[in-house]
Parts: C-alpha cells; sequence; structure tokens
C-alpha cells in the first residue's frame, strides 16, 4: 500500500507500508492491504505507520481526514509533529 501524509502546507511523509493506526473519530482504527474504501474524519491523536521495511513511525496529528482507496491512503492532517 501507499501513503501520503500531507497538511495544508507540506508533505509531511510517504511511502510503501504494511499498515497504518489511526484516530478515528469514533475511536483508533486500522488499514491493511485490500481495505474497503473509506473516507473517516480523525480526531487528534497518534498515527503509527509500518513500512515495508519493518520500520514504526509515529506522527501526532491535530486532526483531519484520511481516504483510503484501491490500496491508496491520503491522509490529510490539519497539522503533524513527527516522533
Amino acid at each position: 500500500m501507499k501513503i501520503e501524509i500531507i497538511t495544508p502546507d507540506s508533505n509531511v511523509w510517504s511511502g510503501e507500508i504494511r499498515s497504518v493506526t489511526v484516530p478515528g473519530r469514533k475511536g483508533s482504527f486500522q488499514v491493511l492491504k485490500d481495505h474497503a474504501p473509506i473516507i473517516s474524519t480523525l480526531d487528534a491523536g497518534t498515527v503509527t505507520v509500518a513500512d515495508e521495511q519493518g520500520s514504526v513511525h509515529h506522527f501526532e496529528i491535530t486532526g483531519g481526514l484520511i481516504e483510503v482507496k484501491r490500496n491508496r491512503i491520503i491522509l490529510l492532517a490539519d497539522g503533524v509533529r513527527q516522533n
């Protein structure tokens, strides 16, 4: 899967991943390969990305949106800080 994490001002991170866990408005959820298409709002919290090389990346977001479609993920964050 490919993910792009962006803000209105910049491209924060992109790459091939195994999974991403996000803070959805009704609770955290995980996206794996071949996930059903979805658009969801996100609360403030931690986004955890497991990349193809086995590394884990953490990003603190202040809210935003996520779109998942055909193994491509776009995460538009209001604001983000990488841990």
